[in-house]
C-alpha cells in the first residue's frame, strides 16, 4: 500500500506550486487522521509498557531509514523533557549509527545484523521494544522484533499497512493505514508523519503514567539553562502555592529538581521529600499533603 502510485497525484508535476502544496497539506492531514483508528491499540501498549518500565526496563527502538530516524528524534528528547535516563534508551539501527546521517545500502535487508544487535543488547522481560517500518515488511525490523519477543521483551510493531509481517511478529501491533504517498513510495511523507505522531503519543503518555508529568507540567524536566530554570521556578510556585522566591529557594535545596522542590516548598526537608516521592513511585499526586 505504501508503494503504490495514487492517480490523484498523476499530474502533480504540472500543477502550480500553490495547488501542489495544497494537495501535500491535505495528505499530511490524512496521515494524522490515520492514527485515530489505532488509539485503542496505542493505549494497550502504554498500559503493558508502564509496569515493565517502572521495574527498571528500557525503551528500545528498532528500524531502518526514515523510520528509525524519526524514532531517534523522539527518543533523544525524553532525557531533557522527562529526565528519562539515556542509559535506558537504546536504538537498534539498520546499518549502525552511520546510517542515521547517510543511507547504508542493503542494511534494511540484513536479518543477521538485527539478530546480532538484539543479542548484544541483552534484552529482557522488563524492556519495551518498538519496531517501526512503513511497509511493515522490512527484514531487519521484523527480525529484531522476533528476536526481542523471543527474549521476553514487550514487542510492539508499528506499520503503515495492515496485515504485515511486522504486525504479526509483535505481541502488540499498531497499524497506521496511511495508504499511497503523494510521491509514490516516498514514505518520509504520510507514513513518516503518522509514525512521528504515534511515537510522540506513546512516549508522552508513558511518561505521564510514570508520574513524570503533573497537571500538564513537565515536573521531571532538567532545568539546565536560564529559560528552563525560570520555567521550573514558575512550576514550583504554581504547584506549591508559594512565591517565586520561595520556589527558587526550594529548587536550590533540591538541585533544581522540581518534584522534590514542590514538597520542600510545602515544608518537608529535602531528605523527607526524596523519601516521600520514592514511596509514591515518583508520582507527585500520590504524596500526602501533610509533611
Amino acid at each position: 500500500m505504501t508503494e503504490r502510485a495514487d492517480p490523484r497525484y498523476a499530474g502533480q508535476d504540472q500543477w502550480d506550486s500553490e495547488t501542489a502544496l495544497s494537495a501535500i497539506w491535505e495528505s499530511q492531514m490524512a496521515a494524522v487522521a490515520a492514527v485515530g483508528p489505532a488509539l485503542a491499540a496505542i493505549a494497550q501498549v502504554v498500559e503493558a509498557a508502564v509496569p515493565r518500565l517502572r521495574a527498571g526496563g528500557r525503551l528500545v527502538w528498532a528500524g531502518a531509514g526514515t523510520s528509525i530516524r524519526i524514532a531517534v528524534q523522539d527518543a533523544v528528547e525524553l532525557g531533557p523533557t522527562f529526565d528519562w535516563p539515556e542509559a535506558r534508551s537504546l536504538h537498534l539501527i539498520a546499518g549502525g549509527q552511520a546510517a542515521l546521517m547517510q543511507a547504508v545500502e542493503g542494511a534494511e535487508d540484513d536479518v543477521g545484523d538485527a539478530q546480532a544487535q538484539v543479542a548484544r543488547a541483552a534484552l529482557e522481560t522488563r524492556d519495551v521494544v518498538f519496531g517501526i517500518a512503513a511497509s511493515g515488511r522490512t527484514p531487519f525490523t521484523v527480525a529484531a522484533i522476533e528476536a526481542a519477543r523471543a527474549a521476553g521483551a514487550l514487542s510492539v510493531g508499528i506499520a503503515c499497512a495492515p496485515d504485515t509481517p511486522l504486525v504479526r511478529a509483535a505481541a502488540h501491533g499498531i497499524v497506521l493505514d496511511t495508504g499511497a504517498e503523494v510521491v509514490a513510495g516516498s514514505t518520509r511523507m504520510k507514513a513518516g508523519t503518522a509514525q512521528k505522531v504515534a511515537l510522540n503519543m506513546l512516549s508522552t503518555q508513558i511518561m505521564v503514567r510514570l508520574g513524570r508529568v503533573h497537571a500538564g507540567l513537565m515536573v521531571d524536566m532538567r532545568a539546565q539553562n536560564a529559560k528552563l530554570r525560570a520555567r521550573a521556578r514558575a512550576m514550583v510556585a504554581q504547584i506549591a502555592g508559594v512565591s517565586p522566591a520561595a520556589a527558587e529557594s526550594a529548587l536550590t535545596r533540591t538541585g533544581w529538581r522540581i518534584k522534590p522542590a514542590v514538597l520542600v516548598a510545602r515544608g518537608r526537608s529535602p531528605e523527607a521529600a526524596a523519601a516521600a516521592l520514592a514511596a509514591a513511585d515518583g508520582v507527585l499526586r500520590r504524596v500526602p499533603d501533610d509533611p
